[in-house]
């Protein structure tokens, strides 16, 4: 029986397991989450050396033991070299690992999409010009991770009546899952929020784009809108998530959201 196997993989996070040992977990093109031992990582010579620092994208060499996987060999892809020294880079990419952490799986049946989105968001942000630029990326990550998981935002369709709301007052429910229009939001006893018409096209905007592109939204977007829909979306996705956020309180401390 083959143990090893080679995959593509984004390092997600690290916990210490001895002296010199790590247990790195990354999100794999292949496997979805992976755990691995990186033996003697901590030491100035280890073999696997930078390679293991999160926010890297390396093809992997892992032998599979009984409880977990050994990394054997790693070499980089990526290092997403300009985030390492802009703080803004750096907390808005643990904050998409970490969604993937949240609702990534074990042999993952999205983790080609997944995997491939992770890496497009974290270049995105890496080679991003300014805030703005880093936070759209990252609308769009949010907005395009939700969907995979089966999350999706309704924008068009009221949910309660299913009529077509247009350019008519709506609300956004996040325990719906999307809008509701100005006549049943009456009815509804959740959370809800007014949503403008033109911040509904925004998001659905930013859901259909991929990262390359740069539509007309995107150039008339401010700071300050990309602020309000980040938050949205952070409330929302930490609504739906299987496990607690932990990057969300770094975030609060460091931007203010």
């Amino acid at each position: 029986m083959q143990n090893n196997f080679v995959t593509d993989a984004i390092n997600l996070k690290s916990y210490n397991l001895s002296e010199s040992d790590k247990i790195i977990v990354m999100y794999s093109k292949d496997k979805g989450l992976i755990r691995g031992v990186a033996k003697g990582v901590k030491k100035p010579k280890s073999k696997l050396g930078a390679r293991m620092d999160l926010l890297v994208a390396n093809t992997v060499m892992l032998h599979q033991g009984k409880n977990m996987a050994t990394i054997c060999q790693a070499e980089a892809l990526n290092t997403f070299n300009k985030t390492r020294t802009d703080l803004d880079k750096i907390f808005y990419s643990m904050y998409v690992t970490e969604v993937v952490h949240n609702f990534g799986l074990e042999d993952d049946p999205g983790s080609v999409e997944i995997y491939d989105l992770l890496y497009k968001v974290l270049e995105a942000i890496s080679s991003a010009a300014d805030k703005t630029n880093i936070m759209l990326s990252v609308i769009k990550f949010q907005l395009k991770m939700m969907m995979i998981s089966g999350f999706s935002i309704e924008f068009d369709t009221c949910l309660c009546c299913h009529n077509k709301i247009g350019d008519n007052t709506m609300f956004f429910v996040p325990d719906m899952g999307g809008i509701v229009c100005a006549e049943c939001a009456n009815k509804v006893y959740y959370t809800k929020k007014q949503m403008p018409y033109k911040l509904r096209d925004f998001f659905k905007n930013m859901a259909d784009n991929d990262f390359e592109t740069k539509s007309i939204y995107e150039q008339k977007a401010t700071e300050k809108v990309c602020e309000v829909c980040f938050e949205v979306l952070k409330e929302y996705i930490e609504s739906k998530s299987p496990k607690r956020f932990k990057s969300s309180n770094v975030l609060h401390e460091i931007t203010g959201l």
